[in-house]
């Protein structure tokens, strides 16, 4: 446990730590790449390059010192940062880089006023949270290695086939390369892609399990990232994967990894929602087929939002799905349909709002996951509020760095 001090002084700096912790993170990133360069391989630089990573660990420091005295309250920050840490193999001796290149931020950015005393406070902190994250890593670790066919680190996998899902999606169907088990997976993870680009090193990608779990294969669906603008070039491993990797070629995957899983205890008596936007629809659908594959008789509910019928992937998967249960509904809207799409390929124009939720889902009694990009998840949050819907009735997750919805604009 922390000593009385370290909680009294950590308390007692977490607004002034708070007002510069953007600062400190920058500051952060920039000492750790220069004095510890093996380590860039682990980020991701489209999220340097875009601060996100930077405002992710600044809420992320924050959080932490704000509830030094109950930590406790943190344990699902927990085990999404260490789910997160093994899908890239991080390991126990990369804690004490982190930690002083940290420590030497703060000092950098605080000047005289962090004192040897709030050094060494923050130091015993740091400490504490890395006990906690290297002990849940092991035993992640250990239990994908412990699965039949199950691995850690890098593995190869062949490209069995790719299916165009839409303009902008790809299926990749990924087995094994040594023909041997695959071990299986729990609805909502995702697995670590690591690439060698031919023109531009760059960190593993996640990308969640489309398919069933206790498949044969893996499936991926990535949507191809394009530039927004000059400044924000397309996204290089998506891109990569769709004009340059094909049947028959060999990647490296790390295992399954994640903790916004399908609770199969809790469907079981309750109905499950699920909302998708974009690309936000792989872990969803993965969580559908598991409902269906285990015969669960709940109600399933699945709204899926694209911006018309060009984008909008697994329509026909997802309404085969619906066939094979007796109690599935599945709804669809388009923000920016052609007049071909209104009348005959979505149920709804517009964006996903608490009145439609309220139309189409009992949202008094259900469970909700949802996924896609930050605007949809902070308006989906919003409008489960505006329902009344319990905190603890809502699973989420982000694709990128983990942020707070309210902050997504």
């Amino acid at each position: 446990m922390l000593s009385e001090q370290t909680v009294a002084i950590v308390k007692e700096i977490t607004p002034l730590v708070a007002a510069n912790a953007e600062t400190i993170t920058r500051r952060f990133y920039e000492r750790m790449f220069e004095a510890n360069p093996e380590v860039r391989a682990f980020f991701n630089q489209a999220h340097q390059h875009t601060g996100g990573q930077q405002k992710a660990l600044a809420g992320a420091i924050c959080a932490y010192f704000t509830h030094i005295d109950n930590p406790g309250v943190l344990m699902p920050a927990v085990e999404l940062i260490a789910q997160k840490h093994c899908s890239l193999n991080i390991k126990a001796e990369h804690y004490p880089i982190v930690g002083e290149n940290l420590l030497a931020a703060i000092k950098d950015v605080m000047g005289d006023a962090a004192t040897p005393d709030i050094i060494d406070a923050v130091g015993e902190a740091y400490q504490f949270l890395a006990g906690i994250l290297i002990s849940r890593e092991a035993d992640i670790y250990q239990h994908q290695q412990s699965q039949p066919g199950g691995w850690t680190g890098k593995r190869p996998f062949v490209v069995q086939r790719r299916v165009r899902e839409s303009s902008e999606v790809t299926s990749f169907y990924l087995r094994p390369a040594d023909d041997e088990p695959l071990p299986t997976f729990l609805a909502g993870q995702y697995i670590t892609v690591h690439i060698d680009h031919p023109k531009t090193p760059t960190s593993p990608r996640n990308y969640s399990l489309s398919d069933c779990p206790d498949q044969p294969h893996y499936r991926i669906s990535v949507k191809r990232e394009k530039g927004q603008q000059e400044s924000f070039p397309g996204g290089l491993i998506s891109n990569h994967l769709h004009d340059s990797i094909d049947a028959g070629q060999t990647v490296d995957l790390g295992p399954p990894c994640g903790e916004f899983t399908l609770d199969l205890v809790r469907s079981a008596e309750r109905p499950v929602v699920l909302l998708a936007g974009g690309i936000g629809v792989t872990p969803l659908l993965s969580m559908a087929k598991m409902l269906v594959k285990q015969a669960i008789d709940t109600p399933v509910y699945f709204v899926q939002a694209a911006r018309n019928s060009d984008v909008h992937a697994f329509a026909n998967e997802i309404e085969e799905l619906a066939g094979r249960h007796d109690d599935f509904t599945y709804k669809v809207l388009y923000d920016m349909p052609p007049d071909a799409d209104r009348d005959r390929k979505c149920d709804h124009v517009g964006f996903l709002s608490a009145d439609l939720i309220g139309q189409w889902t009992p949202y008094a009694d259900a469970d909700f996951y949802f996924c896609g990009p930050k605007p949809f998840m902070a308006s989906v949050e919003s409008a489960l509020e505006q329902l009344g819907v319990d905190p603890s009735c809502m699973r989420y997750e982000f694709f990128g760095p983990k942020q707070e919805l309210s902050q997504a604009t």
